[in-house]
């Protein structure tokens, strides 16, 4: 897909170091290993996609197929950098790595966000009304239970069933 110069694309290993450039440079992100960027943009290319304009990563989504629920595609991280946010790059993303033949088995997706990430809210609110579906919250990693009181419980969204 190419609209305004950006490329939509399935990652690629050789994407990985680029991906973890982005990522440690959100601020809202947990930063995860060069390694493990490299494994999701490799292992998990299917399932993830990047966003790119002239060589340059403006976006990444990581995702995988739930090993127990292969219908549940959970979505891992979305970064989209600083320069490239507010002009719908995400719901582009997302919407397109929904639709890929791929995630035609698809019939919910789930991700964690914290309670006042209100931008990943509206994006996967936004998402829920595309594939008109409803979407529902529930405590996935409470803050004490699985944090230590170290960060803030992470709620999970489910979205689904999704029409096409």
């Amino acid at each position: 897909m190419n609209t305004l110069g950006v490329i939509l694309r399935k990652p690629i290993a050789e994407d990985g170091y680029l991906v973890h450039q982005l990522i440690t440079q959100t601020p809202e992100l947990d930063s995860n290993s060069c390694y493990c960027n490299l494994l999701q943009c490799g292992h998990f290319s299917d399932t993830s996609i990047i966003a790119e304009k002239q060589g340059a990563v403006l976006g990444f989504i990581s995702g995988y197929l739930k090993p127990t629920q292969p219908q549940t595609l959970f979505i891992w991280q979305v970064a989209v950098s600083a320069g490239a946010r507010g002009q719908g790059l995400g719901s582009q993303m997302l919407q397109q790595l929904i639709e890929r033949n791929e995630s035609a088995s698809v019939t919910h997706i789930e991700t964690t966000i914290t309670e006042n990430n209100a931008a990943s809210w509206a994006l996967f609110n936004r998402l829920a009304k595309h594939f008109d579906a409803p979407l529902e919250r529930s405590v996935m990693f409470d803050r004490v239970t699985h944090f230590n009181d170290e960060h803030d419980s992470e709620l999970l969204a489910r979205i689904g069933p999704i029409a096409r």
